[in-house]
């Protein structure tokens, strides 16, 4: 582990230790860098906000969860491949879930942690074998990371061990996300469909514009594929 890693693994633990014992909002940067043992000047030169610090816990639990990640078997449902790889995020965050709970009742969302969440979620598709590029991979992203937040709230307040409830709500978010899904994809089918046909119109208008235009001196292009002309 390099310096700045060490570095930024003490102060993440620190920040849950204090978001654990106190509201995350009454947390401040000189007091992460109290109970990590570093000076701000030290801090600075590895993260610039508490936001920076919800990342970089973000980026611990997507590393935890991605090592253990598998390729999923052949013929399961891309539904059920991302409901494993979030359920094993979930048990990743389970020993964090005090301080975790700070956080979210602090309920500001620093734009460094959002993009994290779009990130994360970006990862746990690649990790369940779905596809994430593209405008398609783009909505999967966006519509995941709002089904995780919409769990996560579930989770927090969910005290069984075999964590029932979460289990219930991510399967309803995720059925309900899958139909919705579809409708996306078709509507985004469509919308290219519609750019191609007008694209294909532009052209032969442009083309219809170029032989019509009078006193046009440009000669036709030469066909690339047919033969030179002997000198």
């Amino acid at each position: 582990m390099t310096d700045r890693k060490a570095l930024e693994a003490r102060l993440v633990d620190a920040a849950l230790g204090l978001a654990a014992a106190k509201p995350w909002s009454e947390v401040t940067l000189l007091d992460i860098a109290a109970e990590a043992g570093v000076t701000l000047a030290e801090m600075r030169g590895v993260v610039g906000s508490k936001g920076d610090i919800v990342a970089a816990f973000a980026r611990r639990i997507d590393d935890e969860v991605l090592a253990k990640a598998e390729r999923p078997p052949a013929g399961q449902s891309a539904r059920d491949s991302v409901f494993e790889v979030l359920m094993n995020r979930f048990d990743a965050l389970g020993t964090h879930k005090a301080a975790l709970k700070s956080m979210h009742d602090a309920g500001v969302l620093d734009p460094v942690a959002l993009r994290a969440l779009l990130s994360s979620q970006s990862w746990m598709l690649t990790a369940a074998g779905v596809e994430t590029e593209g405008v398609e991979g783009s909505i999967k992203v966006a519509g995941l990371a709002t089904v995780y937040a919409s769990v996560f709230r579930t989770w927090l307040d969910d005290d069984d061990a075999g964590l029932a409830r979460t289990m219930a709500a991510l399967d309803r978010r995720l059925r309900r996300g899958e139909r919705t899904l579809a409708t996306m994809n078709e509507v985004v089918s469509t919308v290219k469909r519609v750019g191609s046909l007008f694209g294909m119109a532009r052209g032969r208008e442009a083309g219809a514009s170029t032989k019509s235009s009078p006193g046009s001196e440009t000669p036709p292009p030469s066909d690339p594929i047919a033969p030179t002309p002997a000198a």
